[in-house]
């Protein structure tokens, strides 16, 4: 059944793709159709008729009559959604609403109909289109051929509550797993049911239980990197456990999950001795378990790219070698903005048929309604916010998202994502993003042979203009031996990245500042995040900067260096 499924997932993967690749050679004939059929279904919707939808015909005029709005002005009306009330924003029954992570604000909410997902749907088989043509490509030379296989998923699944009307809402992925349930329970080496666990760290325990049983496992997916990197840390934090338990076919004592939920994963679990050796095998031979020696044919890691992947895929190596990174889409609650057409790279095509795109260029980002470019406009090298309008039935929605244009395929452009817009740090006027000290910290790592855990750059509190706090968590086993050099060099190599903190630390921005955290420090703040937002910890970011400058009150400091 496996086999038969992946077939008929591969054929209609590869006409997804060639049907895409047709569109992006006339993206802007696919941009106004998609808005044309867009206007015609919500023309008759409460925002729909206050727009003046029905009477718009061509892409200059919707500009023109539709003003640019932030989530600020949707959440009166996805209040009203979230309330059971019909026709505000889609003519199409609500059937979940996506929530945002919060990390950089407050949640959003955004409406999910059928059709809205089903628009989405299309971006995601034209990647997998992508990644099959992709894994053959790159298979030629190696020793061992890529394959596609059974997945790796520690994701919650749980529906994070209803709304008054009943309505489900929750992350965008436990909404994408449970409408597409089916094509879950054959992609995923553990069973959909190990994905409703709700305590993290026995989800996360249950699904590796599973997948380490299929020997055949061939990928790891993750919302983000960091996601990975703690899919690895379980790995060899419980190597013991899961033994154990692969060779008696039960369950470890210290395990939270409910009993129900238990006894419906006890019945699919059996004594595999044979697999319990060979893994015993190389946890003693190698001294701890890794993925890659875990599953002989893993060839493929999932997850997001670009913004400040970078720095978490430093630490990819240890665990998985040369294996290949795919991006698969980029996107967030509010859509899907991007197909990614290869392995190992960041950049993805803008997802045409999914969304109608405008840019704001950078010298319009400071206008309250600022003048925009079409896709085709766009220019190499540049930075843009990207607005999109789509069957969230949010129109011309500045999503905050800032993405660099890298190259064009056929003729729509490749985009990065870079940063949030509220992802800035200033003591001035520099405007310091999560991507350049990304970008310092993977070269600050390199240079001083040190792994961080994370890091986090705050600005101090009682000064003007304040001080930068670099702070840093090391990776286990690891030691800064020459810390003020480390700031030293984080000082020179921000001002290179980023050439506004240059100009003003020379007179007018104090010298930074270096925070050694205790291990265990950004453990503590991914909970606090947790708690904050009540969001899934699948879903959770930490950012690398903020203006909150009490983000990290109360971490104990192993060491404060100053210049």
């Amino acid at each position: 059944m496996t086999n038969l499924f992946l077939s008929a997932l591969s054929v209609y993967a590869t006409y997804a793709k060639a049907n895409f690749v047709r569109k992006i050679r006339q993206p802007m004939a696919t941009q106004e159709q998609f808005l044309r059929e867009l206007l015609q279904v919500q023309q008759d919707t409460e925002l729909g008729r206050y727009f003046g939808l029905k009477a718009i015909r061509t892409i200059d005029q919707f500009r023109e009559q539709v003003p640019i709005w932030t989530y600020a002005e949707y959440e009166p009306y996805t209040e009203r959604v979230a309330q059971g009330e019909p026709n505000v924003l889609n003519p199409d029954p609500v059937v979940y609403i996506n929530l945002t992570s919060g990390t950089t604000g407050k949640q959003k909410k955004v409406p999910v109909t059928r059709r809205f997902q089903k628009t989405l749907g299309r971006a995601n088989a034209a990647s997998f289109g992508f990644l099959q043509e992709a894994v053959k490509r790159h298979s030629v030379g190696r020793s061992q051929p890529l394959a596609l296989g059974k997945l790796l998923s520690t994701n919650s699944v749980r529906v994070q509550g209803q709304t008054i009307a009943g309505i489900d809402y929750g992350p965008v992925t436990v909404g994408s797993h449970r409408m597409n349930r089916s094509v879950c329970e054959f992609a995923f080496a553990q069973p959909f049911t190990a994905m409703e666990i709700s305590d993290s760290p026995s989800r996360h325990y249950v699904c590796l239980l599973f997948a380490l049983c299929n020997p055949h496992t061939c990928g790891i997916v993750a919302n983000f990197p960091m996601q990975v990197l703690r899919i690895c840390q379980s790995l060899e934090k419980f190597a013991e456990d899961l033994i154990q338990d692969i060779e008696t076919g039960g369950f470890t004592d210290w395990l939270a999950i409910d009993p129900t939920l238990r006894a419906s994963l006890e019945r699919l679990r059996q004594p595999l001795p044979q697999r319990a050796q060979q893994l015993r095998q190389i946890l003693k031979s190698e001294g701890r378990l890794t993925p890659k020696r875990a599953w002989s044919k893993l060839s493929l890691i999932g997850t997001a790219r670009g913004g400040t992947s970078d720095f978490y895929f430093e630490r990819f190596p240890e665990y998985f070698e040369d294996t290949p990174i795919f991006g698969g889409v980029y996107g967030t609650a509010e859509g899907t903005f991007g197909v990614c057409h290869d392995l190992n790279l960041d950049g993805c095509i803008l997802a045409v048929d999914t969304g109608f795109y405008e840019f704001i260029p950078r010298d319009q980002w400071e206008t309250a309604q600022p003048q925009t470019l079409l896709p085709t406009e766009l220019k190499v090298g540049e930075r843009y916010r990207m607005l999109v309008t789509s069957y969230s039935g949010f129109y011309r929605y500045d999503i905050g998202d800032v993405v660099e244009v890298v190259g064009f395929y056929e003729q729509t452009p490749v985009i990065v994502f870079r940063h949030r817009r509220g992802g800035l740090l200033s003591a001035t006027t520099e405007k310091t993003t999560e991507f350049h000290v990304a970008q310092v910290m993977q070269v600050l790592q390199q240079e001083f042979g040190i792994a961080l855990e994370d890091f986090c750059v705050t600005l101090s509190a009682d000064e003007f203009p304040a001080h930068y706090w670099v702070n840093i968590e090391l990776a286990a086993g690891y030691t800064l031996e020459r810390p003020k050099q480390f700031l030293e060099r984080f000082d020179f190599w921000l001002g290179e990245f980023n050439n506004p903190y240059a100009t003003v630390r020379s007179d007018q921005v104090p010298p930074p500042r270096l925070r050694i955290l205790s291990p265990g420090s950004f453990g503590i703040v991914r909970q606090r995040q947790l708690l904050r937002s009540g969001s899934s910890d699948s879903q959770l970011k930490i950012p690398h900067v903020t203006e909150d400058r009490l983000f990290l009150d109360g971490l104990q400091t192993v060491a404060e260096i100053n210049l």
